[in-house]
């Protein structure tokens, strides 16, 4: 899959961070085989409208960054790179690309760039991620898929000249994976790797866009088959009709087959799509009732739809947790916008702003009641419960009971998010900061569990554990000031 750091969907992938403000410069990276281990492909593409621009002659400007790529395994550097690059000389100010290669053994790498503009004080950007290389040259196996932003033939001779070219072909990559109104179709490049030893018959290569959105299950969509004879390498650019895509999040999935269908291997790379317009009326298209920069998500300012992502983490998935630590790290409005809007149109589809403004009203509650100066108060573990599971149906706070810190437990009478009665979560604040409870234990399904979190709790009398039993002890031995297990019991 092609690991796009701008714009990343609901599957796990490797995502860079941004780690401040600065250039607009959109970084990606896809892996390939070689004849011998595999090799990298980072593409760049800076916003020529954020960078500074140095005169060329009277009437044209030029935009110039230093870019530095490091790959590391853990502390050690193995492969550095840094150079120049230079925009276009020209009279307005024009978005620039650049693709570099770099061959890797295989094994699990940390990349970093930075992009620093020479023009500029000041105005840079910092990029980290990790990434795996794994090829055998004997084994069947898909590169990472790259999206294409277009394709043109090459001229000839461009491929020792043109970074940008390969075969006979010139690929400009997509600066992001995110797919606007506008957009038809999605074109994309990939390699299927030793078919020949693998298989060694003809194969299947099946193509499909899955619905991300559907969590449950795979919700095949614009699905093709093409029987393929065995190869070294088989290298295509393919695209796909994605006109009538309604706005969402989507994987572009490759899966080969043998001839009895068995499914040998898989790549997978996630997309979002921007389509308001799609089944609309001719009116609504008209008057674009329902073009996104005029929902309520385009009214919001950066920090708004920050704020409101992170109101919303302990709602998603981990996957789409991912993504959205992403967008609200690079501060992406678009990516931000289009996932705000798709999270509350599927809360609810006639006013999802209604539901977006209640949800918010208690989000801003819960994060005014348990910020504790380390972050919102709906990210620490009882602002999170809160906001994730509700009002707890009953709560006990104890604040002096010798030998434990601070706790409380919330008891929940229905709990039908995991179709459970008589729910109970005990936090306790050992650090003693204001607001400082974290979760200790839970009898909630997939929260929290922690059978010895009595002794826990009384870390202070260690000689009271119940049967003097150190290592496998569960309980404390019983004591007129001691009440947690009584309390976490009665309800």
């Amino acid at each position: 899959m092609k690991n796009i750091l701008t714009f990343l969907l609901c599957v796990a992938l490797p995502a860079f961070s941004r780690a401040q403000d600065g250039i607009d410069a959109s970084i990606s990276y896809a892996t390939f085989q070689s004849q011998g281990d595999g090799y990298i492909e980072i593409y760049l593409n800076v916003l020529g409208r954020s960078a500074g621009v140095a005169p060329v002659t009277d009437s044209t400007n030029q935009a110039r960054v230093d870019v530095v790529i490091l790959f590391k395994q853990g502390e050690n550097v193995v492969k550095f790179d840094k150079y120049h690059l230079s925009g276009p000389a020209s009279p307005t100010l024009i978005d620039f690309v650049d693709v570099k290669r770099y061959a890797l053994p295989n094994g699990d790498y940390q990349l970093e760039v930075s992009v620093e503009d020479m023009v500029k004080t000041g105005n840079a950007r910092k990029y980290e991620s990790s990434f795996s290389i794994n090829y055998d040259i004997e084994k069947l196996s898909i590169s990472d898929i790259e999206l294409l932003a277009s394709v043109k033939n090459a001229p000839p001779g461009a491929t020792s000249t043109n970074p940008m070219a390969k075969g006979n072909f010139i690929f400009e990559p997509m600066p992001t994976n995110f797919y606007e109104k506008n957009d038809e179709l999605m074109l994309f490049y990939c390699e299927v790797y030793n078919t020949d030893k693998a298989i060694g018959a003809d194969y299947l290569q099946t193509l499909f866009i899955d619905n991300a959105d559907t969590k449950d299950r795979e919700e095949k969509i614009s699905v093709s088959h093409k029987r393929k004879k065995p190869e070294p390498v088989a290298a295509a650019v393919q695209q796909v009709d994605i006109k009538e895509l309604p706005t969402g999040n989507y994987n572009l999935v490759i899966e080969i087959r043998d001839k009895d269908r068995q499914l040998l291997a898989k790549k997978a790379t996630p997309f979002q799509r921007s389509n308001p317009y799609f089944k609309l009326s001719s009116e609504e298209m008209t008057t674009g009732k329902f073009a996104l920069e005029d929902e309520f998500v385009g009214k919001m300012s950066v920090d708004e739809l920050v704020y409101a992502l992170k109101a919303i983490m302990m709602h998603v998935d981990k996957a789409d947790g991912e993504h959205v630590k992403m967008i609200t790290s690079q501060r992406n409005e678009n990516a931000m916008r289009l996932y705000l809007f798709s999270y509350w149109i599927k809360e609810n589809h006639n006013n999802p702003e209604a539901a977006y403004s209640e949800y918010m009203r208690v989000a801003r509650q819960v994060d005014q009641s348990f910020a504790n100066g380390f972050g919102r108060g709906f990210e620490t573990d009882r602002g999170y419960i809160f906001l994730k599971y509700g009002a707890p149906s009953n709560t006990v706070f104890e604040e002096n009971e010798p030998s434990a810190p601070p706790y409380e437990i919330w008891f929940y009478n229905q709990f039908p998010k995991t179709n459970q009665n008589n729910v109970k979560f005990l936090f306790y604040n050992p650090s003693l900061v204001t607001n400082g409870h974290v979760l200790l234990h839970s009898t909630a399904r997939g929260e929290t569990y922690n059978p010895r979190w009595e002794i826990d709790l009384y870390r202070n009398a260690p000689n009271e554990i119940q049967g003097n039993d150190y290592i496998d002890g569960t309980q404390m031995q019983s004591n007129t000031g001691r009440h947690a297990r009584q309390l976490f019991e009665s309800f």
